[in-house]
C-alpha cells in the first residue's frame, strides 16, 4: 500500500525528530525520539503494553515509561497491534517509511461502551496471489477460506446512540478504487469488495486498505442483549471467469463500540 486514507503523518519541520500520535487511525500532533505507547487522555506513558508485528512473529514490551523498539525489518505494509489490560485494543498500519520516524502511540481505556469482538489476524481467500497484489509481500498467513464468522453477545451499550462496527486494521484489498489509490500494481484484473454482514444481512463493502475502518450497525438489526453474528467475506477476481478466484486479504482487531 503506497498511501493510507485513513492514518496521516504530521511532521514538524522545526524539530529534530519529529513523530506523530495514532489513535484510531487517525494522528494528532506528537514529537520525541523514540516509539512510545501512551495513554490518550492523560498523555503519560504505558509501561507493560503488549506491542506486536504478528506476520513477523515479533512480540516486546513497552518499559516503565512507555517506551519500545522495533527491532525488526519490514519490507511493506504490515499491522501493528498495541494491547493492555483495560484498554481497547489497537492496530495500526506501518510501513518503512513511518517506521524511520518514531511512532507514538495514543490508546485509550476499555469501557462500557465497547465490545472487543475479537482482537486475532485472519487471512482470508484461497492463498493464490499475484505478486503485485496489495501487500502480497507481506502474506505469510494461511488462509482459513473465502469468509469469517464470530457471534457475540452486545451488551451493556448505550442502543440510543449509533452502534458501529470497527475494524482495526485491512490490507491486501484489489478493487479497482484500492488500483486506482496506488494501493496495488495489478494492470489488469481487478477484485470485488469485501463485504460486511451483520445478523444475515449485508451491510457495507470496503473499497480501500486502511485502519479505523467504521461501519454504522441498522439499529433494527442489533438484538439487545442477545447474540449477534457478524460475518467478513471476501471480494473474487472479477476478471477471471473459468473459475472462483478469491482476493486474498488480512486483517485485525474487531470492536462494536457507541
Amino acid at each position: 500500500m503506497k498511501k493510507f486514507l485513513s492514518l496521516i503523518l504530521i511532521l514538524f519541520l522545526s524539530l529534530p525528530v519529529p513523530a506523530a500520535t495514532f489513535q484510531g487511525g487517525v494522528s494528532e500532533q506528537g514529537t520525541g525520539s523514540s516509539n512510545r505507547i501512551i495513554d490518550r487522555h492523560t498523555g503519560e506513558g504505558i509501561g507493560g503494553a503488549d506491542v506486536s508485528l504478528p506476520k513477523q512473529n515479533y512480540h516486546t514490551k513497552t518499559d516503565g515509561q512507555g517506551f519500545f523498539e522495533l527491532d525488526t525489518q519490514i519490507n511493506g505494509p504490515s499491522i501493528m497491534s498495541v494491547q493492555k489490560e483495560n484498554y481497547k485494543p489497537f492496530t495500526m498500519t506501518i510501513n518503512e517509511k513511518n517506521m524511520n520516524a518514531p511512532i507514538v502511540v495514543g490508546i485509550e481505556k476499555s469501557n462500557a461502551s465497547g465490545v472487543a469482538v475479537d482482537t486475532n489476524m485472519y487471512h482470508l481467500g484461497d492463498n493464490n496471489f499475484s505478486d503485485l497484489s496489495a501487500n502480497a509481500g507481506e502474506f505469510r498467513m494461511q488462509s482459513i477460506g473465502p469468509f469469517y464468522t464470530r457471534r457475540f453477545t452486545l451488551k451493556n451499550l448505550n442502543f440510543a446512540k449509533p452502534v458501529y462496527l470497527v475494524i482495526g486494521s485491512i490490507i491486501g484489498i484489489d478493487t479497482a478504487m484500492a488500483r486506482s489509490m496506488g494501493q496495488n500494481s495489478i494492470p489488469n484484473a481487478f477484485a470485488s469488495p469485501p463485504e460486511i454482514y451483520f445478523n444475515g444481512n449485508k451491510i457495507s463493502e470496503i473499497q480501500l486498505n486502511g485502519d479505523g475502518q467504521r461501519i454504522k450497525l441498522p439499529p433494527n438489526l442489533i438484538r439487545k442483549n442477545q447474540v449477534n453474528e457478524i460475518t467478513i467475506k471476501t471480494g473474487r477476481n472479477i476478471m477471471q471467469t473459468a473459475y472462483i478466484d478469491y482476493d486474498d486479504i488480512e486483517f485485525m482487531n474487531i470492536i462494536i463500540e457507541n
